[in-house]
């Protein structure tokens, strides 16, 4: 009789039967594989605890968090504006260098960029001279300058920064004005293969995307005489890069969905590959949750101080035709003519977004604008304002004993005069997202972590009357011994990294590799990552780069 009640009960809770009759053989037969399957969905429902190790955690999900109360809620930081860091105004340059690549090498900032110049022509759109790919570079990621490179000629003279230009390359014809150019992280990657560059074909009829390859980031080779992708549309910016977690290449590409190629939704597709040849077909990126738009470019790469989550700015893409309010923005009599040539040429506005992933494919995609167009003024409101570079660097504060920031750039004036702007926007390190509490405060709970480290770093941002407390709690929410709220010392201030401490001190290495909870209490104040380290681990301040392919990872 016991064994047939705790069959029944076992069998009740996972939803078989609430009663029972004989049956032919012993229940007793199936209660090992019952207990077995029960304890397993108990553990589903439960959760395992998610091990973070000591990598550093962006608040730029919910993945972590449990709950949260309060005025908390999460919340997207957009970038300063800062200066012009480049104008495209030499004669082979102009007003459509659309596309372009940064990242830190050794002692400079390297930029790659898309050289090229859009004339109407009595509503004909026409260049001037074919789609070129050009090199700056800078010391400090804040000022670029062009450098004679006598690589390439153009109107009779080597003198200038051109790398590669449009039609043949050993034997291949390529587009030089899709391309990026990475630094391959990869630590098996060959000497001569250490810079790559993904290239559009120019091939009549052909489309698809080639890879190049140097040793020195300036004379290229192809790396196969293939197409290595040619399931897209590729008429964007083209990338790829190693992924060190998960230690393979991954490319992202633009083609279009629900419609025909050119004239359905913008969209973009990634591939992976184990060496840069064979890459497998592409699969449309997710959003869940999100609004289906236009998305014109991506600009994905890990977050090297987090390099397990993936962080893009792709560029939206608007055109509500020409109303009334498309009458009123800058520039009607050029907008006016491009027109002519197109009606979206017009009538066409665009602005950067934020996203962000821990796979590479389901990505979280904030809808408010990273960047507006901003007041209406020459050169804004434009076809392609607001595209950003794909690169992030790090660079000096121009605060006295600041802290480094991160710098993106973004082209401003595109097909408009001359020549066009790249301007520089910087962030907060860490600076994407936060969890951010009003003064009236609020707290989160994160799911059950495990972690290794002695102490407990926070990246934050009070004002004068708020603070942060952090209490540790056991995996049923029981405060730990000696880290509970009121053990805390309230935190505040405004700090890239700060070490947590209790009345009893700093270290929680005690706890460390233990399932537990997290309880963050905030009043005014943002929370924009955390992370666990070890003792004496704490990364010296220094500008490098935080950017696809440099291999600079700050900790």
């Amino acid at each position: 009789m016991v064994e047939q009640s705790r069959y029944r009960f076992i069998m009740s809770r996972v939803g078989f039967c609430s009663s029972i009759t004989p049956l032919p053989w012993s229940p007793m037969k199936l209660l090992p594989a019952l207990l077995a399957f029960l304890a397993a969905t108990v553990s589903l429902a439960a959760g395992e605890p998610i091990d973070i190790g000591s990598r550093r955690e962006l608040m730029v999900d919910d993945h972590l968090i449990d709950s949260m109360t309060g005025s908390l809620r999460l919340q997207v930081h957009k970038p300063v504006r800062r200066n012009v860091a480049l104008v495209t105004d030499a004669p082979w340059e102009g007003n459509a260098c659309l596309y372009s690549s940064l990242f830190h090498d050794g002692k400079r900032f390297r930029m790659y960029y898309t050289a090229s110049q859009y004339v109407n022509r009595k509503g004909r759109i026409e260049l001037p001279h074919g789609r070129l790919l050009c090199y700056a570079e800078s010391v400090d990621g804040i000022h670029f300058t062009k450098p004679k490179l006598n690589l390439v000629e153009f109107a009779g003279s080597k003198e200038n920064n051109i790398i590669l230009k449009s039609g043949d390359l050993s034997g291949i014809a390529i587009d030089p004005g899709h391309t990026t150019i990475l630094k391959d992280t990869n630590p098996n990657c060959p000497p001569d293969a250490r810079y790559k560059a993904i290239v559009r074909s120019a091939a009549k009829g052909v489309v698809g995307l080639h890879a190049l390859k140097s040793k020195d980031g300036f004379h290229f080779t192809p790396l196969t005489d293939k197409l290595i992708i040619s399931d897209g549309y590729f008429d964007s910016e083209n990338l790829a890069f190693w992924d060190p977690v998960r230690r393979e290449y991954r490319a992202y590409f633009r083609d279009f969905h629900d419609g025909p190629p050119g004239r359905g939704i913008r969209g973009i597709k990634t591939a992976t590959s184990n060496d840069f040849i064979n890459w497998t077909k592409g699969e449309w990126l997710q959003y869940p949750g999100a609004a289906d738009v236009h998305l014109y470019t991506n600009q994905i790469a890990p977050y090297p101080r987090a390099t397990h989550i993936f962080v893009g700015f792709p560029m939206r893409y608007i055109d509500r035709g020409w109303v009334h309010s498309t009458g009123r923005l800058p520039g009607l009599a050029e907008r006016k003519a491009r027109a002519n040539a197109s009606p979206r040429y017009g009538s066409v506005v665009t602005d950067a977004l934020l996203m962000t992933s821990r796979d590479g494919v389901s990505f979280r995609r904030w809808g408010v604008a990273l960047s507006r167009p901003g007041l209406s003024r020459t050169n804004s409101w434009t076809y392609c304002d607001n595209l950003v570079s794909w690169g992030l660097l790090r660079t000096k504060s121009d605060l006295p004993q600041a802290p480094d920031e991160l710098s993106i750039y973004a082209i401003e004036g595109y097909w408009n005069g001359r020549s066009q702007n790249f301007r520089r926007y910087s962030f907060r390190v860490d600076g994407f997202v936060s969890v951010q509490a009003r003064l009236r405060g609020g707290e989160f709970v994160t799911k059950p972590i495990l972690f290794k480290g002695a102490r407990l770093e926070i990246n934050y941002s009070t004002s004068a009357a708020g603070s942060i407390r952090i209490e540790i709690q056991d995996t049923d929410g029981n405060p730990l011994s000696g880290h509970a709220l009121t053990d805390c010392h309230e935190v505040f201030g405004d700090e890239i990294s700060r070490t947590v401490a209790w009345k009893a001190g700093e270290s929680v290495k005690a706890i460390s590799g233990a399932a537990v909870r997290l309880r963050f209490v905030l009043k005014d104040a943002d929370l924009f990552s955390f992370r666990f380290r070890h003792a004496g681990s704490k990364g010296k301040r220094s500008t490098g780069l935080v950017v696809p392919g440099s291999g600079v990872v700050r900790k």
